[in-house]
């Protein structure tokens, strides 16, 4: 186990001067095809996911960003409850054979919002008092927000791509800062990743409101 661990520890290559490790390189692929597998409403993005969250729990622990490894943990679990709900949703909505998108409502935003400006306050304030952390707030928020979009991508809320295209813009300055440059490089990518499932959510969700109207015209005599 040492040894496997040590070699994804290793040197793959060298990316802007920094050193870019064979887990970082595994975390890069997966975290791509997970967020591409998202934007297209495709239930296998949540096994692709838990095999990154494994990925960066260790990329993450080396590089001293604590509160984005107890993330990945979370996510892996959180991943398992999507699955479900995705598999579950596909089997048992008959329209669209898939779980339908929807708007999140005022109150859950309302919610959302105070609970990543609480969280982000209390977890930055442990990471700075009790861990030798150089980046505590910004990782507070991000471990925050992102608990925040990944309930709301396990229950397609169409919102949820908001909260992911900000918590991208913090990551990638964050990466950057703590040498994780190919990281920091996949998180850019990550944003357009967004951008693009956000119009092809739109787009679904559009084409699926049209639809009853469609099927419900009369064909003339």
């Amino acid at each position: 186990m040492d040894a496997v661990l040590d070699w994804m520890s290793s040197p793959a290559a060298t990316l802007l001067g920094a050193p870019v490790s064979w887990i970082e390189v595994v975390g890069f692929v997966t975290g791509a095809a997970c967020v591409y597998g998202v934007a297209r409403q495709r239930a296998w993005n949540w096994p692709v996911g838990i095999v990154n969250n494994i990925a960066f729990m260790i990329l993450f622990f080396g590089a001293g960003l604590y509160g984005e490894t107890l993330l990945q943990a979370v996510f892996a679990a959180v991943a398992v409850y999507g699955w479900y709900n995705w598999v579950r949703g596909a089997r048992d909505t008959e329209v669209t054979g898939d779980l339908p998108i929807r708007d999140a409502g005022r109150i859950e935003i309302l919610i959302g919002i105070g609970a990543v400006t609480a969280a982000t306050v209390g977890i930055a304030m442990i990471l700075t008092h009790g861990t030798d952390s150089q980046v505590p707030w910004p990782d507070a928020f991000v471990l925050a927000a992102s608990l925040l979009a990944t309930y709301g991508q396990a229950k397609k809320i169409f919102q949820h791509w908001y909260v992911w295209i900000a918590i991208d813009l913090v990551s990638v300055p964050l990466y950057f800062s703590r040498g994780l440059n190919l990281t920091a490089i996949l998180y850019i990518g990550f944003t357009a990743l967004c951008v693009y499932g956000l119009i092809d959510w739109k787009r679904t969700r559009t084409d699926a409101a049209s639809a009853p109207a469609l099927g419900s015209e009369k064909v003339p005599a």
